[in-house]
């Protein structure tokens, strides 16, 4: 059988129906109060909290002065309930309250990426609808372009000049070819001459002869083969690497001029049109978008006119070092000139590769 605990006198405080104190039992309760506090605590510091459990009304009972008098009217002190306390304190003992500081962000200002790469395809379907119905526009000739009259010549001296250095590239090459074919054969001629002089005791001399002069003429075209070469390589790379650059900034000045001039017809027919509330603000916008635009084709004009200047001077040296190859060459090679032949590879320090000398024997490594 479950035994009750004995009550202890100062753990009853009666209280009124309205959360007030019975004022009957103060003088007992501050009595038996201050004999269980320790002896350097007076029993004016002391309060008591009070705390329903079944209602939200919480009130605070401080303790009168040990001469018996009646305790002044305490204003009621405020604690946080248990409900609205409940979401301030930690979850667990060992972790710590985290306070988390700068710029917030709100949710509509979060931006998805679905949206962005959707505005950019609008965008972009906007920008080339507009530039398609230009260039429609000017092959009907219905449509105006802005047109540098200088820059525009030059670039058709470019285009055409490029066009006629690869004909010329393209004959050298064929001329390798050839040169090539005959060296080889001069080659295979002159060691068979040389097999028919150790076999033929009559035409001993005859054959030598002829396998001499064959051999040396193939190791003569094998010098001009090298010079020829060289001139194919120089010109192929101003040809197919810096005039082709030249031309790919070009056609970005071209892409640059037609958008300009999209956006500059665009802002045309809203300057003829009604000014209201409604055009005004896409009046702004055009002149933003046309302003932009009519920047970067300045840039891209000005990027084409230096770039043609330093292809000139690069073309001219290039060219005039090749061309100057390429005579002494030939012209040394058809009158017989070995010597001034050697001397033209030389000068533009250029260096055969030896048949069958790309990789040195084992032997002659030890």
């Amino acid at each position: 059988m479950a035994q009750e605990s004995p009550k202890n006198s100062a753990a009853e405080i009666p209280v009124t129906s309205n959360g007030e104190v019975d004022d009957s039992h103060e003088h007992g309760f501050n009595r038996d109060l201050k004999r269980s506090l320790p002896a350097g605590l007076g029993l004016s510091e002391t309060q008591i909290t009070s705390h329903g459990f079944d209602s939200t009304k919480e009130g605070v009972i401080e303790a009168g002065t040990l001469q018996g008098s009646p305790a002044p009217p305490v204003p009621p002190i405020m604690s946080p309930s248990r409900v609205a306390a409940s979401p301030l304190a930690p979850q667990g003992s060992g972790q710590k309250t985290q306070t988390n500081s700068g710029p917030v962000i709100l949710a509509d200002e979060i931006k998805n990426p679905a949206m962005e790469k959707l505005e950019l395809v609008r965008k972009w379907s906007l920008n080339t609808y507009k530039c398609t119905r230009q260039i429609i526009s000017e092959k009907l000739g219905r449509g105006s372009r802005t047109v540098d009259l200088e820059l525009e010549a030059q670039i058709d001296v470019l285009r055409d000049n490029k066009k006629k250095y690869e004909n010329i590239l393209r004959l050298a090459q064929t001329l390798s070819t050839q040169l090539f074919q005959m060296v080889h054969t001069q080659r295979q001629l002159g060691d068979a001459f040389a097999d028919l002089s150790l076999k033929s005791l009559e035409l001993h001399e005859e054959f030598g002869y002829n396998a001499d002069t064959q051999k040396l003429l193939a190791k003569n075209g094998e010098t001009l083969l090298g010079a020829i070469n060289f001139f194919i390589a120089s010109v192929s790379t101003l040809v197919n690497k810096t005039i082709e650059d030249t031309l790919l900034t070009v056609k970005q000045y071209e892409s640059a001029r037609i958008e300009y001039d999209a956006y500059r017809t665009d802002l045309e027919e809203l300057n003829l049109g009604p000014r209201d509330a409604n055009t005004l603000p896409k009046i702004e916008q055009s002149q933003h978008l046309f302003q932009a635009h009519k920047e970067k084709y300045d840039k891209m004009r000005n990027d084409v006119s230096i770039k043609l200047k330093l292809l000139e001077e690069n073309k001219v040296k290039v060219l005039h070092n090749q061309l100057v190859l390429f005579h002494n060459a030939i012209a040394a090679y058809f009158a017989g000139n070995q010597k001034q032949l050697e001397q033209t590879l030389k000068q533009f320090h250029i260096k055969l590769k030896t048949p069958g000398m790309d990789a040195s024997s084992w032997l002659e490594e030890q």
